[in-house]
């Protein structure tokens, strides 16, 4: 599992994008949710305030998935930088 300190920048990357909308990151974000859903690592099993979580890098789905820098850990989906 990555160190939050690591991906840092990705996650505060994912909750700009989640506060300031834009039509391409919602596009890549839904698209990627979705398969997130079908994922057997999704987890409700998360921190405080987080929905939904995934169980392999314990990552918030709703910020990974709004990150353009960020790529899924058993690469379902990748980065778009």
């Amino acid at each position: 599992m990555d160190s939050i300190w690591e991906n840092k920048s990705k996650i505060l990357e994912g909750i700009k994008n989640t506060i300031a909308k834009n039509k391409f990151v919602e596009e890549v974000a839904k698209e990627r949710h979705l398969i997130c859903q079908a994922c057997i690592h999704l987890s409700t099993d998360c921190p405080p305030l987080v929905k939904e979580c995934c169980a392999e890098c314990g990552c918030s789905i709703k910020f990974k998935t709004h990150s353009l820098a960020s790529s899924c850990p058993i690469n379902k989906w990748p980065n778009l930088i």
